[in-house]
């Protein structure tokens, strides 16, 4: 093989191979030395085998991972994918063969491996794609559905929309291309930044990829060959920000138990078989456990699957009587017990869309571009891209399924036909550009594909700052992506200033230096801090409240779905909506915002911003020093956006995954950053060596000149 690596200042692998495939081979390869622990954990993740060496606290997952077939769906899509498109199925096989040999180097260099006493395992064919749906499977963030159903149970049907916003499944990724026009070079500008929950190692690679096919740069899932979400070939760049579509659907099924131990569930035709078998997942320190797994036609079975003959199902699911929607349930009275089971489309189609993956690192314009985003499927995503000839993109990419507006909103009964999905699915919108065009999660472009999208606020703050000029840089760019504003404090901020009469003096002064803060989420303001305190304070009082009560009781669910359906979220995130309607009174509402301001004013002054919003990453492991992880500037509706759980923590779990301009008129002038840095090994320099730029809101340059990278011995 004439594979060659390369490293810039940063440790940014730049790979350079022969073909395609060798170059694929190259990126696994080079990928597994980096970053070894962290493909062994998503590998296991995606396979439901976590359990086995991190212990129990992970079994809710596996449990998950299993039931929805996480694994079994990527072999069947990796199979069709072998049938339809052989090349990209041997391209894949060329970057899990690159992992397999580098595997066993990295882990050497990895100390978690011998802290948890893993041994590096073997990659197959279809790990790549297990690992994509892994990573992908709560992005639509389908248990929402779950949250409207206990709202409508619980509070009333005319509520269940009442706490829409983007949930704790997703975050606010923002995205923009301004036309040539609009910039001093006269060629478009791409920029952006993913926000996701921040993990360390982190969930995006930065990496070249170069042979005589393309030379691409830009940002890799660790596990997945090319680069899907975010890059640039020289001729054309290309990123993406999620659509807030939504394409999952959670089905009421009616289930019951055959003397031979067989399983059948009732659809719109009458009792139809269920596949069903018992696997078991070890855990370290602990018992095996033994779990079912059943599968209907409409999808796997997620919550409820052993029998339960009793009024209420297990884990919540409600069994026998009404059914919710007028009818008896459809069982005619042959008993059974009621499960939930989710329908996706990869497991429905078998299509994941990774062919799309080597086209995209051939494309030289937006049509090439465009053209292979037909073929993508989930998860579903706003993108934009430009060329060096003047072509811009802005369109949607994904498989939405067409079906029942009430599929969208809740939980529906898989007996009924009017719940099924057509056999096309949803046409994909796209816009023209003019002058610049903003993604941020809002709802716009993809408003016909969803139910509840980002509120507004970063959407017209980036469109406000482009249009301010017609002379973009990529440096002023970066600017964008540091701004701090706030404009969804307003609605608190204005119920502070009603609450003038029956103040203490403390409270009084805690008001004032409310009104004339600058809406600025600075780490270092103290102004941000007492909005902060103040916000807390009015959320935790709101969840209180009676009106509330109902839903204070946590939702009967499995764990893992838990984030998407506990109360306190739900009220932080729709403090705005809350503020100004739903069922608390609007004079409970003003003496909450009196109280909080006196409990403020009644504690200790509150500190500057960032010395309570502090980084918070996930890691497979314990972090024996977490109070070494900085303070952040910014917040949820902020275009930094760092968000936290007003009420509950001010630390941040979602940021900015990657920050990246990508730059037409000259490549070499784009730049990207990352929070920690290109390798995944504690002590290697480039660990966490990115994190200051991460935090100053700047770039590290992207080089491309081979003469100014290192090459690699070995």
């Amino acid at each position: 093989m004439s594979i060659e690596v390369y490293r810039d200042a940063w440790g940014v692998p730049h790979l350079r191979a022969g073909d395609p495939d060798e170059l694929a081979f190259a990126q696994g390869r080079v990928t597994a030395r980096d970053r070894a622990w962290q493909l062994e954990v998503e590998r296991h993740r995606a396979q439901g085998t976590t359990a086995a060496f991190l212990g129990a606290a992970e079994l809710g997952w596996d449990v998950f991972a299993r039931r929805v077939r996480l694994a079994d769906t990527a072999r069947l899509c990796f199979a069709r994918l072998e049938r339809t498109d052989a090349p990209t199925a041997a391209w894949v096989r060329a970057y899990v063969d690159g992992v397999n040999d580098g595997l066993t180097e990295g882990a050497r260099r990895a100390p978690e491996f011998a802290e948890t006493g893993l041994a590096p395992g073997r990659w197959e064919p279809w790990t790549p794609l297990a690992v994509w749906l892994s990573t992908h499977i709560l992005f639509a963030g389908f248990p929402t559905k779950l949250w409207r159903e206990e709202v409508a149970r619980r509070l009333g049907e005319e509520w269940t929309e009442l706490f829409a916003t983007d949930g704790p499944g997703t975050a606010g990724s923002n995205g923009w291309v301004v036309a040539g026009e609009r910039t001093a070079s006269g060629a478009a500008l791409v920029a952006g930044d993913p926000h996701r929950f921040i993990e360390a190692p982190g969930v995006y690679q930065q990496i070249r990829l170069a042979c005589p096919a393309y030379d691409v740069v830009g940002l890799a899932v660790p596990g997945v060959p090319g680069l899907a979400h975010f890059g640039h070939t020289g001729p054309v760049a290309w990123a993406i920000t999620n659509a807030m579509a939504d394409y999952q659907d959670v089905y009421r099924e009616r289930l019951r138990r055959l003397p031979d131990g067989g399983v059948e569930a009732l659809d719109p035709e009458g009792w139809r078989p269920a596949t069903a078998h018992t696997e078991t997942i070890e855990v370290a320190g602990g018992e095996p456990v033994v779990i079912e797994v059943i599968e209907t036609d409409r999808g796997p079975v997620i919550v409820g699957t052993d029998e339960e003959p009793a009024a209420e199902g297990p884990e919540g699911v409600r069994t026998g009587g009404d059914d919710g929607d007028g009818g008896d349930g459809g069982d005619g009275g042959d008993g059974g017990w009621e499960v939930l089971a989710l329908r996706y489309p990869p497991r429905v189609t078998g299509e994941l869309g990774f062919g799309v993956l080597p086209a995209l690192l051939r494309a030289r314009t937006v049509g090439d571009v465009d053209a292979a985003l037909d073929g993508w499927v989930e998860p579903v995503n706003v993108v934009q891209a430009a060329d060096t000839r003047g072509g811009l993109l802005h369109r949607v990419a994904g498989h939405v399924p067409v079906r029942d507006r009430l599929n969208s909103l809740r939980t529906v009964p898989a007996w009924d036909p009017a719940h099924a999905w057509a056999d096309a699915p949803a046409p994909l919108p796209r816009a023209e550009v003019r002058r610049h065009a903003v993604m941020a999660n809002a709802r716009g472009l993809a408003a016909p594909l969803g139910v509840e999208f980002a509120p507004p606020h970063r959407a017209d703050r980036i469109d406000a700052l482009l249009g301010a000029s017609a002379d973009w840089t990529p440096e002023a760019v970066t600017a964008v992506h540091r701004d701090t504003d706030n404009p969804s404090a307003a609605p608190l901020l204005a119920a502070v200033g009603r609450a003038e009469a029956g103040l203490s003096p403390a409270a009084s002064a805690v008001r004032e230096r409310l009104l004339a803060w600058d809406r600025r989420m600075d780490a270092e303001s103290t102004g941000a801090g007492l909005y902060a305190a103040v916000r807390g304070a009015v959320v935790r009082r709101l969840a209180g409240h009676e009106a509330f009560a109902a839903l204070r009781e946590p939702a009967p669910y499995p764990e893992v779905f838990r984030p998407w359906l506990a109360l306190g979220p739900r009220v932080a995130f729709a403090l705005e909506t809350l503020l100004t309607a739903g069922p608390v009174p609007a004079g409970d509402v003003d003496r909450i915002v009196r109280e909080a301001l006196e409990e403020v004013a009644a504690g200790e002054a509150p500190a500057a911003w960032g010395t309570t919003h502090r980084l918070a990453p996930w890691q497979a492991l314990p972090d024996p020093d977490d109070a070494r992880w900085p303070g952040l500037a910014g917040d949820h509706d902020c275009v930094l956006s760092t968000s936290s759980v007003p009420g509950w923590t001010d630390r941040s779990a979602r940021a900015s995954a990657a920050r990246y301009v990508w730059d037409l008129a000259d490549r070499e002038r784009s730049g990207w950053v990352v929070p920690f840095g290109a390798s995944g090994v504690p002590g290697d320099p480039h660990h966490q060596d990115q994190l200051p730029l991460w935090l100053r809101g700047e770039l590290a340059p992207v080089t491309t000149d081979w003469q100014y990278l290192t090459k690699e011995q070995g």
